[in-house]
Formats: C-alpha cells, sequence, structure tokens
C-alpha cells in the first residue's frame, strides 16, 4: 500500500477504536439515549452536504423499510446499548467483547443462507473466539454485572444482522445518504428522550467527548472509510475489524487507567486468532471478512466509479479491470460481503 493508504489505515484503526473511550468519558453525565441523539444528529447534519451532493435521499427514502430495519438494528439500539452498558463496563472490556462480532457475522450468514460451507478451520475459529469470549467473560466475572453483557451481546448480534440488510435491499444506492438518513432518522427519533434527559452538568471533557464521537468518530470516519475502500478494496480494509479492540484497550488502560485483566489477556488473543480463521473461505489465500465485522458498522460506497476486480474465491473487491456495477451486483449476490460501521 501507499503512504497515503497506511496512513488512511491507521486513522480508521484509532477512530473506530477510541469510541468506547468516549462514550465511558460522556456516560458519566450524559444519559445514553441522550448521548445517541448527540452523536448522530452532530454526525447525520455534517454529512448531508455530502448526501446532497451525490444524489440526495429521494433514492434512499423510497427503500424506506429496509433503510429503518438497517437504522434500528445498526444504529438506534446497538448504540443506546452500548452506551448504556458502558456506565458499568470498562471501555477496554466494551471494545474487547464487540470484537465477536466477525464470529456471529459468519453463523449469520450461514443461517441466512448467504455464506458457503464452514469447514473445518471456520469451525476451529468459530470454538477459538466462543472460548476466548468465555475466558474474557469468566475470568472477570467477579467483577461484572449479567444486564451489560447481555447489552453488549445485543448490539454485537445487531453488528451482525444488520449488513446483511445493507447487502440485501440498499447496497445499490450512494452509501453517504445511506449512513446520513440512518444517523438522521435515529437522532429524530431519540430527540424526545434527550429533551426529557439534557445534561445538567458537563465539563470540558465531556463536552469534547461528544463532539469528537459524532464530529470524528462517526461524520469524517465514514468519509475516509469510503476514501480507503475505494483505494484498497473492502477485504483489505477490514482488516481494521481485528486493530480496533487492542486500539480501545490501549486508550483505555493509559487514559483512563483501566485494569488490563487476566481474562483479557487470555480471551483477546483468542478471539481474535478464532476471528480471522471463522471469516476465511476455503481455498482463499486471506480473509473474506464479513460486513459484520467492524464495530462502528461500516458500508461500501457503491457511487464509486473506478474499476473493481474480484478476488477469485475470497469475494471480495479491489480496484482493477471489472465495472464497479457488476461487482455491486456480485456484493448483492453473494449478501454478506458488503464492506463493513461503531
Amino acid at each position: 500500500m501507499s503512504r497515503r493508504n497506511w496512513l488512511l489505515f491507521a486513522a480508521m484503526c484509532v477512530l473506530w477504536g477510541i469510541p468506547y473511550l468516549l462514550i465511558r468519558i460522556a456516560v458519566r453525565d450524559v444519559a445514553p439515549g441522550t448521548l445517541v441523539f448527540l452523536r448522530t444528529a452532530i454526525g447525520g447534519l455534517v454529512l448531508l452536504p455530502l448526501a446532497l451532493s451525490r444524489g440526495g435521499y429521494g433514492q434512499v427514502l423510497r427503500r424506506w423499510r429496509p433503510l429503518v430495519a438497517f437504522t434500528v438494528i445498526e444504529v438506534a439500539i446497538p448504540w443506546l446499548f452500548l452506551s448504556d452498558a458502558e456506565t458499568r463496563l470498562s471501555s477496554s472490556l466494551s471494545g474487547l467483547l464487540i470484537a465477536a462480532v466477525p464470529l456471529v457475522g459468519v453463523l449469520v450468514a450461514r443461517v441466512l443462507g448467504t455464506d458457503d460451507r464452514v469447514g473445518p478451520l471456520r469451525l476451529l475459529g468459530l470454538g477459538l473466539g466462543v472460548v476466548g469470549v468465555g475466558m474474557l467473560v469468566g475470568l472477570d466475572f467477579g467483577a461484572l454485572h449479567a444486564w451489560p453483557l447481555i447489552e453488549v451481546a445485543v448490539v454485537v448480534v445487531g453488528y451482525a444482522v444488520a449488513p446483511v440488510i445493507m447487502a440485501r435491499r440498499l447496497s445499490d444506492l450512494p452509501a453517504i445518504p445511506v449512513v446520513s438518513s440512518a444517523l438522521l432518522l435515529t437522532a429524530i427519533g431519540y430527540l424526545p428522550y434527550a429533551l426529557a434527559r439534557p445534561p445538567r452538568s458537563l465539563d470540558a471533557q465531556q463536552v469534547w467527548s461528544v463532539i469528537v464521537l459524532g464530529l470524528v468518530c462517526t461524520a469524517l470516519a465514514f468519509v475516509l472509510f469510503f476514501a480507503l475502500i475505494n483505494q484498497i478494496g473492502p477485504a483489505r480494509a477490514t482488516v481494521i475489524t481485528y486493530v480496533n479492540p487492542a486500539v480501545a484497550v490501549l486508550f483505555g488502560v493509559l487514559l483512563l487507567g483501566e485494569d488490563f485483566t487476566i481474562g483479557m489477556a487470555v480471551g483477546f488473543p483468542l478471539i481474535l486468532a478464532g476471528s480471522v480463521l471463522a471469516a476465511r473461505r476455503d481455498g482463499a489465500n486471506e480473509p473474506a471478512v464479513p460486513e459484520a465485522a467492524l464495530c462502528e458498522p461500516a458500508l461500501r460506497e457503491p457511487a464509486l466509479r473506478e474499476p473493481a476486480v474480484g478476488t477469485a474465491g475470497s469475494g471480495s473487491v479491489d480496484t482493477g479491470s471489472v465495472d464497479s456495477d457488476e461487482a455491486v451486483r456480485g456484493v448483492e449476490r453473494r449478501g454478506d460481503q458488503a464492506a463493513p460501521v461503531l
């Protein structure tokens, strides 16, 4: 990759690894639903001019049913549950638990018939991932509560299921208008909650956490991620999935003084190895990560007109010699391979 692409890749690893830290800071005095409103309103409004420049919302709103389903499952419920869970879970642990999304994504794709067969290596990966989650939670269970773990489990399932809706029903639409629509719909939905529970006292740290979360980790992150996909293709771009949890742990330990526990030390490597193996395709040289692999769900920009080529056997899309419309149709057929958002 070029230096520019490496910079984009590094930026995305940070931008989708740091939200756990920012959420943890913000929810000290901002109600979870209010935080979701602020984040989605900021992100959606910042993306509004870009969305209008790429055809507006007409095509997107004509498919309001899958759009609403995608919004609820990918943004509205997961971001509320994650914010609420982080009132009792450390940002480090939250980030590591979300690392199980690729594992659930493989199972979802298998159940819905959008993936190929699960061979021995993928079964081994799923087993390692389950053991890793068990270690991550079990070794530290005395310090944990059941409800926030259930909330994170719902987030993981949402991040795994919603991309299937995106790939099957919305993948032929420009991604920026789809993302902006989802963010603005969520903001409208949480507006009454935010009006009823406004923040009463915020210090500078919390104010900046909310601003950075909405402006940088949501709006800017989407734009940069689409640029990264355009440069290196979705298969390689989704490798950030495996780096984000480590970034979450690093920031949580260094900036918030969170403990690095035995459960994290043992569980995360198993989850990471399991995710890599489970996301592999038989006969492929590199893993084809499901779109659900990213913790802050990421979407493809199908409106790009750069030529693309599919990597044989892996389902990945990269710059090459085949028209991007054909790449979009291939994504729609596979159902689980659209490039991945937190």
